[in-house]
């Protein structure tokens, strides 16, 4: 990875890590001022950090498999008896989906 992705994707983390920050002090700002009235917007909200949860995950997982998946064809190229690996190590960035999919579950 040279220089320059490296600067880019800790800018791009840094940004949604400031997204996260706002949008948890909006919605705890939100449920501070509930006043035992019903307010759909809060479910609204839940729905929509659930959304992006769920899509981030898949993008990091799919971000991290073009790197993995071209890597295990180049291994399986050279030598045919690391299919095992291969397998394994391109299975894995799926578990990140299932934990982004976990928000949907516990809503």
């Amino acid at each position: 990875m040279n220089k320059n992705t490296l600067k880019m994707s800790l800018r791009t983390l840094i940004v949604l890590l400031a997204l996260t920050l706002v949008a948890q002090g909006v919605a705890a700002q939100d449920a501070a001022a509930d006043d035992g009235g019903e307010d759909t917007n809060v479910g609204n909200i839940g729905n929509l950090g659930v959304g992006i949860a769920l899509g981030l995950a898949g993008l990091g997982a799919g971000y991290s498999q073009a790197a993995i998946g071209s890597a295990a064809v180049g291994m399986l190229a050279e030598d045919g008896s690391k299919f095992g690996y291969a397998l394994i190590f391109t299975a894995l960035p799926e578990s990140i989906v299932i934990l982004g999919a976990l928000p949907l579950f516990l809503q």
